[in-house]
């Protein structure tokens, strides 16, 4: 029997069914073989695509980050805290829409176009600020790094939400004793997911507070050396 026609395929329909398999089955079953599966391929028509599990892998952050307006952030209509705050709320957002997002972008480096962009409008705002190229380099890291971090933050809860749902027998009978930590009782109001302002927009702002409060500092100072 002469075999069928073959499938037309393309990256973009690859993606679509890692992403699928990340949704369906998690992080550690997305590969080149279990995709070509789905898709009723062999591995060897896939690696003409992306030659390794990492590329498919750096293929797919990419997807993840390819919706970021980076043109709205890089307009200076606006005022750049506001930009600022955008773009990470859009980020993090991105990264909830997906079960296994946190772990896809932390699998290997953020060096694709998008994830580049991403860093290259975060630097140039930062200058625009008036902080120098390595000051303004530093923030963006400082900027990506807490909006990442909040997300592994949000991916954990998710997870806790999901295991108390399938199981409450019993959740949180080894650490559930509140009197132990006063503090944390007290004040667990304050970063969950309902609070105002919301524990990631008011650790964002002092962030930058931070952050353009050095910058203001330093162009007092060159002000004052100079008069």
């Amino acid at each position: 029997m002469k075999p069928g026609p073959r499938r037309s395929v393309s990256q973009v329909d690859i993606v679509d069914a890692a992403f699928e398999i990340l949704e369906q089955k998690g992080f550690a079953a997305v590969s080149v073989r279990g995709v070509a599966a789905a898709l009723g391929l062999t591995p060897t028509a896939i690696y003409t695509y992306f030659p390794s599990k990492n590329a498919l892998l750096r293929a797919m952050v990419e997807e993840l980050l390819s919706s970021l307006d980076l043109a709205a952030a890089a307009d200076t209509g606006s005022a750049w805290r506001e930009r600022v705050h955008a773009l990470a709320a859009a980020l993090r957002a991105r990264i909830a829409e997906h079960t296994g997002a946190m772990v896809l972008v932390t699998s290997g480096p953020l060096d694709g176009r998008h994830a580049l962009g991403l860093n290259e409008t975060l630097i140039a705002g930062f200058m625009a600020e008036g902080m120098s190229q390595d000051d303004a380099a530093r923030a963006a890291y400082a900027v990506r790094a807490h909006v990442l971090g909040v997300a592994a933050l949000d991916a954990a809860e998710r997870v806790d939400d999901a295991e108390t749902s399938a199981d409450t027998s019993t959740a949180g009978a080894l650490w559930s004793d509140a009197a132990s930590h006063p503090l944390t009782e007290a004040t667990e109001h304050l970063v969950s997911g309902d609070a105002e302002p919301s524990a990631f927009v008011w650790g964002l702002d002092r962030l930058l507070d931070g952050i353009l409060a050095g910058t203001a500092a330093g162009t007092a100072e060159g002000r004052a050396a100079t008069a």
